[in-house]
C-alpha cells in the first residue's frame, strides 16, 4: 500500500490514543507529529502530510471540546504552511480554556533545536544585562525552553513509548526526557490502539523509578504516571 495510507491510519490512532489518555486521566500527553528531519521526506509525502494535519485538526476539535482537552504545540510552527498554522491557532484558541488533558502536538521539531533556542534566549538576556552568566541553573534553562499554552514550562515526561521497535530517541524532547521510562514496542504507530497503550501504561506500572536514588526513598521517584509521549504518530515515524 502507498504510503500515505499508513499516514491517515496514524491519524486514527491519534484519536484513539488522545480518547483513552483523556479517559486514563493522563494529564499530558506530547505526539510528535513531524520532526525537523521530517521535510528531507518526498515533497507530495509532505505536502500530504500537512493536508492531513490540517483536516484532522478541523475533524477533532468537536471530539476535543467533548473531553475537556486542551491543544497547543511546541516546535517552531511559525515555518509551517499557512493553513496548518491558521488551522492550529483557531483549535487552540476554542480549547484554551479546556481543564482536562492537556494535548501537545509537536510540529517541525527538534530537541537540539530546542536546546539551540534556549541557549540564545538567556544569551539575550545575558547581554541586556537581566541575568548574569553565573546565574544560569538548570531552572532558568528550563524556564527558557519550550512552553506550554499557559505560558509554563513543559512537563518531564514520565513514559515515552517508541513504536515500531525503534531503540532511539530520535531526536525527541533531550532534555526533559532525561529521567522518562522508555517503552519499546514492535507495533508500528498506524496499529497502535488504546489496549497498545494500556499495555505500555501498565508496564509503566510495574518500573521501581528512583531517580539515583534508592528504592523506597522519599521523593517524585514514587509518583504515578501522568505525562504521556509518543513519536510521530501523525507522520509514522521514521522506521515506516
Amino acid at each position: 500500500m502507498p504510503r500515505t495510507r499508513g499516514h491517515q491510519e496514524g491519524a486514527k490512532a491519534v484519536s484513539e490514543c488522545v480518547e483513552e489518555c483523556a479517559r486514563l486521566g493522563v494529564s499530558c500527553l506530547t505526539l510528535y507529529a513531524f520532526s525537523m528531519e521530517n521535510w528531507k521526506r518526498p515533497k507530495t509525502e509532505v505536502a500530504f502530510l500537512m493536508k492531513l494535519l490540517e483536516r484532522f485538526l478541523a475533524q477533532e476539535q468537536p471530539h476535543l471540546m467533548k473531553h475537556n482537552i486542551l491543544l497547543y504545540t511546541i516546535g517552531r510552527t511559525d515555518e509551517l504552511p499557512r493553513g496548518v498554522r491558521a488551522q492550529l491557532a483557531r483549535v487552540m484558541a476554542a480549547t484554551h480554556e479546556n481543564t482536562g488533558l492537556r494535548l501537545c502536538l509537536a510540529l517541525n521539531y527538534g530537541g537540539r533545536a530546542e536546546i539551540v533556542d534556549a541557549a540564545r534566549k538567556i544569551a539575550m538576556q545575558v547581554k541586556d544585562g537581566s541575568i548574569l552568566p553565573e546565574e544560569i541553573n538548570e531552572n532558568i534553562f528550563r524556564q527558557s525552553l519550550y512552553a506550554d499554552a499557559n505560558g509554563e514550562p513543559f512537563p518531564d515526561p514520565d513514559l515515552v513509548i517508541r513504536t515500531a521497535g525503534e531503540m532511539r530517541l530520535s531526536n525527541f524532547l533531550l532534555w526533559q526526557a532525561s529521567y522518562a521510562e522508555l517503552y519499546i514496542t514492535e507495533t508500528c504507530w498506524p496499529e497502535f490502539r488504546a489496549e497498545h497503550l494500556r499495555a505500555a501504561v501498565a508496564e509503566y506500572g510495574r518500573r521501581d523509578r528512583k531517580f539515583g536514588g534508592l528504592k523506597g526513598s522519599r521523593g517524585v521517584c514514587n509518583q504515578s504516571s501522568d505525562r504521556v509521549v509518543v513519536d510521530n504518530p501523525v507522520s509514522g515515524g521514521d522506521a515506516h
